[in-house]
């Protein structure tokens, strides 16, 4: 009969409800109101990729070697390039970059021989569309562009 009662009443719900008030002190309580303030991510954070560009000439690093796209265990790069018959260099083309995908583990960036592929510290990755994730070489070279809230 206790036991009838106990369950009609729900006391254990409330028994349960009163420890979780009783340990949430208002001084504890801490909200962080992100879009005014940003929080600090961790040093070794990897997020959003970035092909890096030379400062002297405002070209790409990158040398065409694909070997960031064999690196990846997702198959999730696609470098495009052509060879130039007067410097019998690779020229890129495309470079496309499947963040949908990325599991962000640094594998591309480890095999970039020139540095040319970084993950950064961005993480705001948020696009309406799948399409949206796929970064083409101009959205990798300038970098996602997280809207500024003021107050």
């Amino acid at each position: 009969m206790r036991k009838l009662l106990r369950t009609i009443f729900l006391v254990d719900l409330f028994e349960g409800l009163w420890v979780t008030f009783r340990s949430q002190h208002p001084k504890k309580i801490v909200t962080e109101q992100y879009p005014m303030h940003r929080p600090k991510v961790a040093e070794r954070y990897r997020g959003a990729p970035r092909l890096n560009i030379n400062p002297e000439n405002g070209e790409t690093l990158c040398i065409s070697c694909d070997l960031c796209a064999l690196a990846c265990p997702e198959k999730l790069i696609v470098v495009g390039w052509v060879r130039n018959p007067e410097t019998k260099r690779k020229d890129l083309v495309n470079f496309t970059f499947d963040t949908s995908r990325c599991m962000f583990c640094g594998l591309c960036e480890d095999a970039c021989p020139v540095d040319a592929l970084e993950l950064t510290q961005d993480f705001e990755l948020a696009s309406y569309t799948r399409e949206g994730q796929i970064w083409d070489r101009q959205m990798l070279e300038e970098g996602p562009r997280p809207t500024q809230y003021k107050s």
